[in-house]
């Protein structure tokens, strides 16, 4: 009764979202806690620092160190740019040189910002770019803790129009020269070399109900640490990079300090016990979920992804019976394993095994819930024992008025003699009589007569006692 009941209950509690932001804990612990990633070579950033504003000498960038950037980086025939950077107004002095550019680089993807209310919160494109339909959606999602786990591969604009979102219009942009292009396989599911994407769901991994409006995927963060070479403005206007240093790569443009307001928490940069959290400018989730695309399409690399409702129920069920069993394996009432050392060592082998088999298959891109199951075995396992301590103090109150202490230990310890019928054994049955009691009793009075045998009988009950 303790397993299904405490399962529904864990089930119920989580489908209102009670341990939602527990599980967003887990699942940013697990990633810091994954081997680290090598560093991928065919994403750099050209980040735009404040040192970069003081030596440009303007606080709103004008379009002429923008075009000057792109010339410098188009000569070195990069696959992609990306310029991660609102460019829906001109900014003098330099516009029409940097129009010209948009209009002859035809890897260059501007970008807009879709999601929120028209005129208020969306932000158009560059109209040169948006002519050529090289305009992508720089949109991220927050969760309600304020990180970013989940990415927009592409989204709808008000008009109804689908946006890609700049991670998927790069990716494609630097597969096409390999021949990899997306094909529908059914529905909304696709494949794109060797991965396959489907849309996140409501209640995938550790969400609960969550608007999963738009192709959302959960990104998968390559690392902690800088995982994409990046350099200043200053080093590509000022020729500081080898001649070769985009060749080939996708080149994402953005702002990366402090002031300019576009850095995010991550799953690997929000909490940390040993130091302060830090943020992550957005350019560099963009390149992130950049990479992931593109090393599943080519090398298979893990995306993370979730079960379904049903094989998640059954895995809160399982742990609910495990933590049932658990306590009645080493109960007073149930089946014994003998040595104190064995009873604790199996319920800590099994606490310890919910987060090393929800921890392996995270290394191989599978989220599985640890905190429902957790609780779901601690919950079951206490209903158990709570069951067991009602149980055995009735039977120590109602037998330890005729019997010993330790035939009440007994019979806790093994249930089956309290059946009908008991067990054959042998015992010893000691019949004593007092010498001379019949006619000393009727000399003394009754109070007397109690005394004598208080007296005999607090020393027999000792020695028998003491021999069980």
């Amino acid at each position: 009764m303790a397993a299904p009941s405490i399962a529904s209950l864990v089930i119920l509690l989580r489908f209102i979202g009670l341990f939602q932001g527990w599980e967003w804990a887990v699942f940013d612990q697990y990633m810091r806690l994954r081997p680290s990633e090598s560093t991928d070579e065919r994403v750099v950033i050209v980040g735009l620092t404040e040192d970069d504003v003081k030596a440009i000498g303007q606080s709103v960038v004008s379009a002429h160190p923008y075009a000057d950037l792109l010339e410098k980086l188009r000569s070195q025939s990069p696959r992609a740019i990306g310029l991660d950077i609102y460019r829906d107004l001109p900014v003098e002095p330099g516009h029409t040189a940097l129009t010209d550019l948009f209009n002859t680089t035809p890897y260059l993807v501007g970008i807009q910002k879709v999601v929120g209310r028209p005129g208020i919160d969306t932000v158009a494109p560059p109209p040169a770019l948006a002519a050529k339909s090289q305009v992508s959606a720089n949109d991220l999602i927050v969760d309600g803790d304020n990180t970013v786990r989940r990415g927009l591969l592409s989204v709808q604009d008000h008009n109804g129009n689908t946006v890609y979102g700049l991670a998927l219009y790069l990716a494609l942009l630097y597969l096409d020269p390999e021949g990899i292009r997306p094909e529908t396989i059914e529905g909304e599911t696709w494949q794109l070399g060797q991965a396959t994407f489907s849309p996140l769901q409501a209640n995938d991994g550790g969400y609960i109900r969550t608007d999963a409006s738009g192709y959302q995927q959960l990104i998968n963060y390559r690392d902690s640490k800088q995982t994409f070479e990046t350099v200043s403005f200053s080093d590509v206007l000022n020729n500081r990079l080898p001649p070769n240093w985009a060749t080939d790569k996708i080149v994402l443009i953005g702002a990366i300090g402090e002031s300019f307001k576009d850095t995010f928490y991550t799953p690997y940069r929000s909490q940390n016990l040993l130091s302060l959290p830090t943020l992550t400018p957005g350019v560099e989730i963009h390149a992130n979920l950049t990479s992931q695309i593109i090393s599943a399409a080519l090398e298979h690399r893990a995306m993370i992804r979730s079960q379904s409702e049903t094989t998640e129920y059954g895995w809160i069920l399982l742990w609910a019976t495990l933590g049932a069993l658990s306590i009645w394996l080493w109960s007073p009432t149930g089946p014994q394993l003998k040595q104190r050392w064995q009873r604790i060592g199996f319920f800590s082998s099994a606490i310890a095994a919910i987060p090393l088999s929800t921890f392996l298959p995270f290394l191989h891109g599978y989220w599985i819930p640890a905190v429902p199951a957790l609780l779901a075995f601690a919950g079951s396992a206490t209903a158990v024992t709570i069951y067991l301590a009602y149980t055995a103090t009735n039977i120590r109150r109602t037998f330890g008025r005729y019997l010993s202490q330790e035939i009440v230990t007994a019979l806790l310890e093994n249930p089956e003699g309290q059946k009908l019928g008991g067990e054959r054994r042998k015992i010893t049955l000691l019949t004593s009589d007092l010498r001379g009691f019949t006619a000393t009793s009727e000399r003394l009075p009754p109070e007397q007569v109690i005394k004598v045998l208080n007296f005999y009988l607090g020393h027999m009950a000792e020695v028998i006692t003491r021999y069980n």
